[in-house]
C-alpha cells in the first residue's frame, strides 16, 4: 500500500504578450513547486529568467504528451508539486495538457489553478458584440478544404463564433470567413493583446480585410450574431 501523499499539479496561467500581466501568486507557485512543465523549453526558460526564478524545467507538448504524462504521473505519486505552464496564456486552454488532466483526475491526484491572463476573456473583455452566448471555434484544420467545412457547418448557429489561428494565417482566415459568411458579416478583431502595438477593429470583413490582410499578429477573431451573416 502506498504511504506517501501525492503532489500537486498548478495548472499557472502567464502573461500573453506584457510580461508585467504575471500574478503574484503564479511567481509564488513557479517558485515552490519542485518542476515546471512547460510547453517549449526555450519560452519556459526565458520566462523564468525574467522573473529570477531558478527552477528545473521539462517540456510537455503535442510531440511527448503521450510518453511524459505516464512519467510525470509517477513523480506526482511520489509526492512532487509541480507546475503546468504554456507558452502564453492558460494551460490547456487550445494547448496540451488535456490528456494529463485526465489521468490525474483518475489516478486521485490534486489539480489546482492558479488564473491569469487568457486571450480569449480578454479579447471578450474588450468586445462591444452582445456576447451572451457563443460558439467557440478554436484554431481551425491547417487544409483549406477542412477548414472551410467547419466554417459552413456552423453558419446555422444562432449565437456569436469565436476563433483563433496562427499569426501567419490571419488574412487567410478573414478571406475564408468571407467566402462562407458574406463580406458584409460584422467581426470583432482583437491583435497583440497586452502589448504595446495592440489594436482592435470592429466592422464588416470587406471593412477590416485590406487593414489586416498582409499583418501577422497573435489574434481572437470574433464574429457577431447570425443577424449579421445574413447580408452577403
Amino acid at each position: 500500500m502506498r504511504n506517501q501523499k501525492p503532489g500537486t499539479l498548478y495548472i499557472v496561467a502567464t502573461p500573453i504578450g506584457n510580461k508585467n500581466d504575471i500574478s503574484l501568486r503564479a511567481i509564488e507557485t513557479l517558485k515552490k513547486v519542485d518542476l515546471v512543465i512547460c510547453e517549449e523549453r526555450r519560452q519556459g526558460s526565458t520566462l523564468l529568467k525574467h522573473l529570477n526564478i531558478q527552477n528545473e524545467l521539462t517540456t510537455l507538448n503535442e510531440h511527448n504528451e503521450t510518453e511524459m504524462v505516464q512519467n510525470i504521473l509517477i513523480e506526482l505519486l511520489n509526492g512532487k508539486n509541480m507546475a503546468l505552464i504554456s507558452d502564453c496564456g492558460t494551460p490547456v486552454f487550445s494547448d496540451p495538457g488535456r490528456k494529463l488532466l485526465q489521468i490525474l483526475y483518475e489516478s486521485a491526484i490534486p489539480v489546482r489553478t492558479v488564473p491569469g491572463v487568457s486571450s480569449l476573456i480578454a479579447a471578450i473583455s474588450i468586445c462591444p458584440l452582445n456576447l451572451d452566448q457563443f460558439t467557440f471555434l478554436g484554431f481551425l484544420p491547417p487544409q483549406s478544404d477542412k477548414r472551410l467545412k467547419v466554417l459552413r457547418a456552423n453558419t446555422h448557429l444562432k449565437q456569436a463564433l469565436i476563433l483563433m489561428d496562427t499569426p501567419y494565417r490571419l488574412g487567410k482566415l478573414l478571406n475564408e470567413c468571407a467566402e462562407v459568411f458574406g463580406k458584409k458579416q460584422t467581426i470583432f478583431l482583437a491583435c497583440d493583446l497586452t502589448l504595446h502595438n495592440e489594436r482592435s477593429y470592429l466592422g464588416t470583413i470587406e471593412e477590416i480585410l485590406p487593414k489586416v490582410e498582409n499583418t501577422k499578429a497573435e489574434f481572437i477573431l470574433i464574429l457577431d450574431k447570425p443577424q449579421s451573416r445574413r447580408s452577403r
